[in-house]
């Protein structure tokens, strides 16, 4: 059985009609090339044609197939955003995507499409080219009316569809035009081929020219439509976008065709379609009816018939069930009439106000009302996640019209829904700039959440400072205020940052003023972050049973609020604390239970920590196949996610599986890798447990095989050791024998044997050459190979032998 690929490419919408030989050629091009550009006019078909070629490619791809959709993006520095979106990568520090993306990306055998480049080509030539470099199983097939122009892109050029002739009358472009004609309703098609054929000419062969004629055969013949874009005279139709430098002739024969579907609709239609312009991407009737209608021109009532009409015309497409969506040229022509108009800032004005409403709704429903059932609750917290496209143009536009009020309740109530699934590092940005407007009419204390939601975002960055600063100035602005859940949410990102700052005794203030504010308002998600700060405050002074108290009494009121968030944060901590007490059978049901609510929720995140939470109680417990298992899992999790900081805990399982297992030299080799990445991002971590691990294993192997294991570790890639000592072979990450040489060794190698020859240890090395431990065992290891020793006490005397010690200055 072939096993399931992963993609998000979509079904089709109807048949794919010719570019067989087109088809067949890219399929072969995208197995060989690195980056393969289709590039032509908008209307050619490119689109289409990727996906066509994309889809067949899935058996060759294992790690996926992915679409990232470019057309609703402004702004070039969100490209990486909608990337990491489709590839599931989450923000582990806000700013930092890109490193996510190298990390899922690395090692991945994946096809990725980016639809839609020309106005991005800039950036995506960037990120195109720095992914090429880095990760070297990684393809891409991307569509721009341009090429990126990068070194290694094979642009290929999108033909139009065959025209017909005498000898092949029915070419590809005659095909497509019957083929819509006939969907359209039209009726005898087939006896006026003539027509047909001319009118394939006069289109050029232009796919979506073809499909909006093909839309008005249900009233008009071919050859009407013909005789009427010939009356028309192309010469005075310009170019839709000043980047089409490959086909003019083209570019006007495709907005003739637009034109002319636009000039027939009637007066109402046309107000509509200009005005679904202002959407990011694909939207629904009831978002349609909030921007559109207006009470006189468009009526709600109206929309629904309207919005079918222009779907019946080819203007509007199906995106899914409900849902509707612009193709990029056509949005592009109604953006243009809009403007015209002078509709554009009325309209905008608009889709900010109906999406930060609509946001409003999708958190009140999803996190506050406590009589909601989950299911119910949660489809609104997934209906949050679908307006984000638009809330980011929304956003765009609050700063741009300078209006923070809506733009700071809109990033309010998108920091809630974001937050479940762990994608806040997005809002940190929102916040900052829509903070650095004039605030003097904002309310103070809409004001001091958006202060706060910024140090939520600094906290994950590790940017302590700057966020204590600013959840204080929150926290005590909104104490003025009458209580709402976001003071509440104020005190959990406080009691966070007082934890990792080591502030006890003010988090234990803290959290006994959260205790009684969300009390006595009966807030139960506050009142469970209230319990759940006191259980670490217990935990922290070693009073396990207080803890345990305080988590039972989280997991209960997380159970009358229903929230499943909730219930999988108080039963993850309450498996912490039956960890620390020994506890390990009730800590692995804990840790257990909260899996499925965290699987819903989709946040792999905290997913992947569970799993390794509970892969390291599994160890513990000698049930070694279940520990590999869920470690395995995290590990898979972390990578998929981009997340660095979950490898390094994935990791670090592995070691204490292996020490379970008796097995010290994989439990130094997980370690050591776990460090290693520790260190090269920055992460600060408690070295507690892998210094007791280390003073054993030298006890056992010997200091010398511990440091060359160590090097070992640090200089192997994290999931190479992870799979070495998983699958129980640690010892092939040794090296073999080294065949002797005397010398080969670098500058820097040279110095680093004289400092042992001096008696330096490595860290004293490292001291003295401002470099880390790990980066001084690494070559330490390398002397050792180049001089075929098995210590670091030989390299010391050879190199006092060699009177390498002299040379020092």
């Amino acid at each position: 059985m072939i096993a399931q690929v992963p993609h998000n490419l979509p079904a089709e919408p109807n048949r794919f009609v010719g570019r067989v030989r087109d088809v067949a050629e890219l399929a072969a091009l995208v197995h060989e090339q690195r980056v393969v550009t289709l590039s032509g006019v908008g209307g050619i078909g490119k689109t289409r044609l990727a996906l066509r070629v994309a889809a067949q490619q899935l058996s060759r791809f294992p790690d996926g197939v992915w679409l990232v959709e470019l057309a609703r993006i402004g702004n070039p520095e969100l490209i990486v955003n909608e990337m990491a979106e489709v590839l599931g990568v989450r923000d582990e520090v806000p700013g930092r995507l890109l490193d996510g993306l190298r990390t899922r990306l690395r090692a991945a055998r994946a096809l990725i499409v980016l639809d839609n480049c020309e106005h991005l080509v800039g950036r995506c030539a960037e990120l195109v080219a720095g992914l090429s470099a880095e990760c070297p199983e990684l393809r891409f097939l991307l569509t721009s009316r341009e090429p990126l122009r990068i070194p290694g892109e094979l642009v290929w050029r999108v033909p139009p569809l065959e025209l017909p002739d005498e000898r092949h009358p029915e070419a590809e472009s005659v095909l497509l035009f019957v083929e819509r004609a006939l969907a359209a309703g039209a009726s005898g098609v087939a006896g006026v081929m003539d027509d047909v054929v001319r009118l394939c000419h006069a289109l050029d062969g232009l796919p979506l020219a073809l499909e909006l004629a093909a839309a008005r055969t249900s009233r008009l013949s071919p050859g009407h439509i013909a005789d009427r874009l010939a009356a028309r005279g192309g010469e005075r139709f310009g170019p839709i976008a000043a980047g089409d430098r490959t086909a003019p002739a083209r570019q006007r024969t495709l907005l003739a065709i637009v034109e002319w579907s636009h000039e027939l609709l009637p007066p109402k239609e046309r107000v509509l379609l200009r005005r679904l312009s202002v959407f990011a991407g694909p939207f629904d009737l009831g978002l349609a009816e909030q921007v559109c209608a207006d009470g006189g021109i468009l009526r709600k009532a109206e929309l629904a018939g309207l919005l079918t009409g222009l779907a019946g015309k080819s203007l509007v497409r199906h995106h899914a069930p409900g849902r509707y969506r612009l193709l990029e040229t056509i949005k592009q022509y109604s953006a243009e009439r809009l403007e015209e108009a002078g509709e554009a800032a009325h309209l905008r004005d608009r889709h900010l106000k109906a999406v930060c409403e609509e946001m409003e709704r999708c958190h009140e429903a999803g996190s506050l009302d406590r009589r909601m059932p989950w299911q119910a609750r949660f489809a609104h917290l997934t209906r949050g996640r679908a307006l984000l496209d638009d809330s980011r143009n929304a956003v765009d536009w609050a700063v741009e019209s300078r209006e923070p009020v809506l733009g700071l309740r809109l990033a309010r109530a998108a920091m809630a829904v974001m937050a479940v699934r762990g994608d806040l590092g997005e809002s940190v940005g929102w916040h900052e700039r829509l903070l650095a407007l004039d605030l003097s009419g904002a309310p103070a204390d809409l004001v001091a959440v958006a202060r706060s939601g910024l140090a939520y975002g600094l906290e994950l960055a590790d940017e302590l400072g700057r966020a204590e600063e600013l959840v204080v100035r929150g926290l005590e602005e909104q104490k003025r205020h009458p209580y709402s859940y976001w003071l509440g949410i104020t005190y959990g990102v406080a009691l966070t940052v007082l934890f990792r700052t080591g502030q006890s005794e003010r988090a234990r203030c803290y959290a006994a003023e959260l205790e009684a504010a969300a009390g006595a308002h009966d807030d139960l998600f506050n009142l469970v972050t209230a319990r759940i700060a006191q259980l670490n405050l217990a935990l922290f002074h070693g009073r396990p049973d207080e803890a345990r108290r305080y988590g039972e009494e989280a997991l209960a009121l997380a159970r009358e609020a229903g929230h499943h968030w909730s219930l999988a944060r108080a039963l993850t901590h309450l498996g912490a604390v039956a960890e620390a007490a020994g506890d390990l059978e009730t800590a692995r049901s804990h840790h257990a239970a909260a899996l499925p609510l965290l699987e819903d929720l989709d946040n792999r995140i905290e997913l992947a920590r569970c799993q390794a939470q509970i892969g390291r109680v599994a160890a513990g417990l000698h049930d070694y196949a279940a520990a590999r298992g869920h470690i395995a899992d995290s590990l898979a999790l972390s990578r998929q996610t981009g997340q660095r900081r979950g490898i390094v805990r994935a990791l670090m399982a592995v070691s204490a599986l292996a020490q379970a297992r008796e097995d010290l030299e994989g439990a130094v080799l997980a370690a050591a890798a776990a460090t290693a990445l520790r260190e090269s991002i920055g992460q600060v971590g408690a070295s507690g447990r892998i210094d007791e691990l280390l003073a054993l294993a030298r006890g056992r192997l010997g200091a010398d095989r511990v440091e060359l294991l160590w090097a070992r570790g640090t200089g192997m890639p994290p999931e190479v050791v992870a799979g070495l000592v998983l699958d129980g072979d640690p010892g092939s990450a040794a090296p073999p024998p080294p065949v002797p040489a005397r010398d080969g060794l670098t500058a820097r190698e040279r110095e680093i044997a004289a400092m042992l020859a001096r008696g330096l240890s490595n860290r004293g090395v490292a001291e003295a050459l401002v470099i880390s431990p790990a980066t001084v065992a690494r070559h330490v290891a390398i002397i050792m190979e180049k001089l075929g020793f098995d210590s670091r006490a030989r390299i010391a005397v050879w190199a006092a032998e060699h009177g390498v010690d002299a040379e020092r200055t």
